[in-house]
C-alpha cells in the first residue's frame, strides 16, 4: 500500500526567523500537526545559508541591514527578495509541491512570488502584518495625496486579488483593508498572539539584583516612541536611581537613539542590546519589573497593535504603554498603566507610580492574567487551522 503524502507548507516572509513570533507561530503549528514546512527568510550575520528550528527547514536567501534611509533603498531591497524568494519557492515547489504557501507582509506584494506554485493549485494566503502604504507614511514621512501613496494602494488591491485569502492583523485594520481592497468573506483577522511553547513557564532567574528594570524588546524606529522613553528615564534619573532602562533591538533609528542617550548623559542608565531569538527575549522579558510600550499616536504606529504587551502578561510583568487607538480597543484600563503617547512627563509619572507602587504592579498582573487566557495562541488557533483545512 502506498503511504500518504505528508503535506508540506512554505512560509515567505522579508524577516529573520529565529525572531519573528508571527512566522514561527504558524510554522510551528503546522509542524505539530504533521506537515512538512520550509520558511524562505532574511538571513541574520552568523547564521547559515539552511537550519532547522523546531522541525522547521530555514531556507536563508537575502541579508538586510536596518538603515533603509530612502525610498528607493528599501524598495529595491523588498524587489530584490521577492524576485529571490519567487526562484527559491518556485525550485522547492516543483521539485516536491506545497500545498500551502503562506506569505507575509510587508511587503503585501511578496504575494506574486507563489506564482508558480498558484498556477499548480496550491492555496496561497497572505498575511498582512502591517498596511503597507500607511507603514509607507510613516517611515518616510510621506503624505497620502502622493501620488506614489495611490500607487501603493492599487498595489495593495492587486495583492489582495492575488491571494485565496487574507490574514489580517487586527480588527481595525480589517475594517480599512474591506473599504478599499478586498470582500469582507476573504479576509480573517488572527492578532500576534504569544506561544505557550515560548513565553509559557519562563521564571525570574534575576536572584539578588536590586535594580528596576523597565524593558522594550522591538525595533528601533521613530514611530515606536522609544525616545519618549529615554527622555522620560531622564526626568526621573534622580529619584529612581535603582532604574535602568534596557533596550533589545535593531532599527534605522537606532543611532540616533544612542545618540540621545549619551547627550542626556544616560550612559549605564540606558542600554542597548542586540536582538535575541524568542527563546532567549522571553527568559530576558520574564526577567524585567515592568516592561513598556511607548508607541507614538500617528496614523501606522496608532493602529499597530503590539504583541508586546501580550507577551509581557503572559509572563506576568506588568506593563506602561501609550493610549494609542489600536492599545485601547483591545486593553482596558486597569489591565495596563496608559500614558499619553509622545508625552515624556507623562510617561515619568507613569515610571514613578509603577516603581513606588508594588501593590498596582501585582493588581495589573493578576487581572492581565485572567484577559490573556484569551489572547494566547492555544485559545486562537483553532482560526487558522480551519483556514488551512486541519481538522483539530
Amino acid at each position: 500500500m502506498l503511504s500518504k503524502r505528508i503535506p508540506r507548507a512554505c512560509m515567505v516572509a522579508y524577516t529573520f526567523y529565529d525572531t519573528d513570533n508571527r512566522v514561527r507561530r504558524y510554522a510551528e503549528t503546522l509542524i505539530r500537526c504533521g506537515w512538512n514546512v520550509d520558511a524562505i527568510v532574511l538571513r541574520n550575520p552568523g547564521r547559515e545559508r539552511r537550519y532547522q528550528v523546531n522541525g522547521v527547514n530555514v531556507i536563508c536567501i537575502q541579508k538586510r541591514e536596518h538603515n533603509e534611509k530612502r525610498k528607493s533603498t528599501y524598495l529595491i531591497r523588498l524587489l530584490t527578495f521577492l524576485i529571490r524568494s519567487a526562484v527559491v519557492l518556485s525550485w522547492e515547489h516543483v521539485k516536491n509541491p506545497y500545498r500551502l504557501v503562506h506569505l507575509h507582509s510587508i511587503p503585501d506584494f511578496e504575494v506574486f512570488a507563489a506564482i508558480i506554485p498558484k498556477i499548480t493549485g496550491a492555496k496561497i494566503i497572505l498575511d498582512i502584518h502591517d498596511i503597507v502604504p500607511e507603514l509607507f507614511l510613516s517611515k518616510f514621512g510621506a503624505r497620502a495625496n502622493t501620488t506614489l501613496f495611490k500607487l501603493l494602494l492599487i498595489v495593495e488591491r492587486a495583492s489582495a486579488c492575488f491571494a485565496d485569502h487574507l490574514i489580517i492583523a487586527n480588527d481595525i485594520w480589517l475594517k480599512r483593508m474591506i473599504s478599499r481592497s478586498v470582500p469582507e468573506k476573504k479576509c480573517t483577522t488572527i492578532m500576534n498572539y504569544p506561544v505557550p511553547e515560548i513565553f509559557g513557564g519562563k521564571r525570574r532567574t534575576r536572584g539578588q539584583d536590586s535594580r528596576l528594570i523597565m524593558l522594550y524588546p522591538g525595533t528601533l524606529s521613530r514611530h515606536q516612541g522609544i525616545d519618549t522613553a529615554i527622555k522620560a528615564i531622564d526626568i526621573v534619573k534622580n529619584e529612581l536611581p535603582e532604574l535602568v532602562f534596557h533596550i533589545y533591538g535593531k532599527g534605522t533609528d537606532e543611532d540616533q537613539l544612542k545618540g540621545l542617550a549619551r547627550q542626556l548623559n544616560l550612559q549605564g542608565r540606558v542600554e542597548f542590546f542586540s536582538p535575541l531569538p524568542l527563546e532567549k527575549i522571553a527568559e530576558v522579558m520574564a526577567n524585567a519589573d515592568f516592561g513598556v510600550e511607548p508607541k507614538l499616536r500617528e496614523s501606522f504606529s496608532d493602529e499597530a497593535f503590539s504583541t508586546k504587551i501580550l507577551e509581557f502578561m503572559y509572563l506576568g510583568i506588568p506593563v506602561i504603554a501609550s493610549n494609542t487607538t489600536v492599545h485601547k480597543y483591545y486593553v482596558a484600563d486597569d489591565l495596563v498603566k496608559y500614558f499619553n503617547a509622545g508625552d515624556p512627563q507623562d510617561l515619568a509619572d507613569a515610571i514613578r507610580t509603577i516603581c513606588n507602587n508594588k501593590l498596582m504592579r501585582q493588581q495589573l498582573v493578576e487581572k492581565s492574567a485572567k484577559f490573556i487566557k484569551e489572547y494566547s495562541w492555544d485559545y486562537r488557533k483553532k482560526v487558522y487551522l480551519d483556514l488551512v483545512g486541519i481538522t483539530s
